[in-house]
C-alpha cells in the first residue's frame, strides 16, 4: 500500500494521517507545494492520494501563489480516480475534489476555527466506514469554504457552521472539510503561522482561542479517522484483488 500527500504548507501538516501511514507500516511519498515539489506525472504508483489544507482556495491564481497550481492539482486527483485508487481530501483538498469533479465550491456559512461537533447525517449514521463516528463527533476546524456536490455525492456530516463537513463522492473517494488529523503538534503549527487569522476572526461564534484548542484532546477524533482510513484501504484493496482477477479471465 503507497501513500502519497499533497502538502500546502510546512504548518498544514498530515498529523494523524501520517501517523496511521507508520503505525500500518505502509510507503509513503510526498509532494510538498511550499517547496516547489513537482506533482506525480501519472497514478500508478499511489494506491491513496491524501490532498491536505492550505490558505489557498480552488480559485487561487500561480501569480497570487506561484507554487501552487489548482489546475495541475486537479488533474492528479482524475487520474487518480479514473484509475480508481482512494482519495481523501481535507479542506482545501476536499475543495479541489469538487472542483475537479464538478467546477463547484464556495463559501461556507460560518468560518469555524477550533473543536465543534459534527452531526452524522441520516446516511452517514448508517454508513459502514463512519458508524462508528456516533451521532456527533467533537473534531477540528479551520476554514471559511466548503467542497461543491456532485449528482451522486452523499453528504455524510455536517456542522452547526457547515452543513458540508463529510462529503462522499465514491466509495473509494472522500472530501473532509473538517481536520479529524489534528494533534497537539499540527494546532501548534497552525497557532503560530495563522495568529493573524485568529485574532481577526475571534469575535465570531465558532472560532475558538488558542488556549481553547490547545486544551483539547486530540485522541478520539485521531481514532475515529484510523478506523475509517482501515475500512477505506480495506475497501479498496478487495475492489482492486477483484479488478486483478477479473483482467486475468
Amino acid at each position: 500500500m503507497h501513500v502519497h500527500f499533497v502538502i500546502h504548507e510546512e504548518f498544514e501538516a498530515p498529523g494523524a494521517y501520517l501517523d496511521w501511514v507508520i503505525k500500518k507500516g505502509y510507503s509513503v511519498s510526498m509532494t510538498k507545494i511550499y517547496e516547489y515539489n513537482t506533482l506525480p506525472a501519472s497514478a500508478e504508483h499511489i494506491d491513496l492520494l491524501i490532498v491536505l489544507g492550505g490558505p489557498q482556495d480552488p480559485i487561487t491564481t500561480v501569480k497570487e501563489c506561484p507554487y501552487f497550481n489548482a489546475q495541475k492539482e486537479k488533474e492528479l486527483i482524475l487520474k487518480c480516480i479514473n484509475a480508481n485508487k482512494a482519495v481523501i481530501g481535507v479542506c482545501l483538498g476536499a475543495q479541489l475534489i469538487a472542483e475537479a469533479l464538478c467546477n463547484a465550491f464556495s463559501h461556507s456559512p460560518e468560518q469555524e476555527i477550533g473543536v465543534f461537533p459534527i452531526l452524522l447525517t441520516e446516511i452517514g449514521r448508517q454508513h459502514s466506514k463512519f458508524k462508528h463516528f456516533g451521532d456527533t463527533l467533537d473534531v477540528g476546524h479551520w476554514h471559511n469554504d466548503m467542497p461543491g456536490l456532485t449528482p451522486d455525492a452523499k453528504v455524510i456530516a455536517t456542522s452547526a457552521g457547515c452543513p458540508r463537513q463529510i462529503i462522499e463522492y465514491t466509495n473509494l473517494v472522500y472530501g473532509f472539510q473538517c481536520h479529524l488529523e489534528f494533534t497537539p503538534e499540527v494546532i501548534e503549527l497552525l497557532i503560530l503561522n495563522e495568529s493573524k487569522v485568529l485574532q481577526e476572526n475571534a469575535h465570531k461564534p465558532y472560532v475558538q482561542t488558542p488556549q481553547e484548542m490547545k486544551a483539547f484532546d486530540y485522541t478520539t477524533m485521531n481514532w475515529a479517522l484510523f478506523t475509517f482510513l482501515d475500512k477505506l484501504v480495506e475497501e479498496y484493496q478487495q475492489l482492486s484483488t477483484a479488478s486483478k482477477h477479473m483482467t486475468l479471465l
